[in-house]
């Protein structure tokens, strides 16, 4: 197994990026990660002036996958998340959904108890794990990593969790591979800024994909898929990812469009992902039954 610790941080993803890691095609790579904050507070009284907001949502990488070339997909096999002890949530005025109401920035630290996250008066919560930041470099220009699009990102999807596959386009040699930003727990929509922001290492295996027709981003679980898409309005986010899962399932099933949008209007889950990145991310999810029916096959 390949290590990488969380000293090898990106802000951007971006194909100028030197890798810090280069590893073989398959191989099993643990990440060490920070929180969203780069680990910057220390405090629940802290002033969110004293932050440097230029490191917020850093993402630990690059890592070049020996032989992923444009045109492939990465698949990343997420094998295991390991969390820090203690997380943070924060939100404020013009934060969030509910930022035109607050009157001043909150702090709270957020501990984790066994298989439960305890939120701010006590309340209780399952453990649900999942990664924020998740990506690949774009084909040129640098994207934030607080930025989500199709070369993945700030994409704040909680499917994207333990004995997941995520799919991503390779679009520079090596694919520049990196991730961050985790979560103990985060509701979809990530309405108040923040999910309890949280340190911590994931362990992940790096396959690449060669002649897939399917769209990506896309999230593979045991039951099944979930097509991301992100735009600049929620609307435009859900057509899209509405779209991409029609326009596949009609080819790849051979059917009709009409019929591949009426097996999404009768059958899918069209979610919101997060709604307070700089872009907007929705999810169709499908059944994978549904798919095995019309003998649609997935490449992992």
């Amino acid at each position: 197994m390949y290590t990488l610790e969380s000293n090898h941080i990106v802000y951007s993803l971006s194909p100028a990026h030197p890798p810090a890691l280069a590893v073989p095609d398959g191989a099993t790579v643990r990440v060490e990660t920070c929180d969203c904050f780069e680990n910057q507070i220390q405090r629940e009284d802290q002033d969110f002036g004293t932050l440097d907001w230029n490191r917020i949502n850093p993402a630990t990488g690059p890592i070049y996958v020996e032989g992923a070339m444009p045109g492939d997909l990465l698949a990343v096999h997420i094998l295991d998340i390991e969390l820090a002890k203690r997380g943070i949530m924060t939100t404020g005025p013009g934060l969030g959904v509910l930022g035109a109401h607050l009157a001043q920035n909150a702090i709270r630290f957020v501990e984790i108890d066994h298989d439960q996250v305890v939120l701010p008066g006590g309340v209780r919560t399952a453990l649900r794990p999942m990664i924020g930041v998740i990506g690949v470099a774009p084909a040129s220009a640098p994207v934030p990593c607080g930025t989500p699009g199709d070369h993945g990102g700030n994409m704040d999807c909680t499917r994207i969790t333990t004995g997941a596959v995520l799919l991503l386009p390779v679009s520079a040699p090596g694919a520049l591979f990196a991730l961050g930003d985790l979560h103990a727990a985060m509701g979809d929509g990530e309405v108040g800024v923040s999910g309890v922001e949280i340190a911590g290492r994931v362990t992940v295996r790096l396959q690449t994909v060669r002649g897939a027709d399917c769209p990506a981003p896309m999230v593979v679980s045991a039951r099944d898929v979930s097509i991301i898409a992100s735009a600049p309005t929620l609307d435009e986010a859900a057509e899209a990812a509405t779209t991409r899962a029609a326009t596949w399932i009609a080819k790849a099933g051979h059917v009709s469009l009409a019929d591949a949008c009426m097996l999404l209007s009768a059958a899918g889950r069209l979610r919101i992902c997060q709604v307070v990145d700089p872009l907007k991310t929705a999810r169709m999810e499908v059944d994978r039954d549904l798919l095995r029916q019309l003998g649609i096959q997935l490449p992992v």
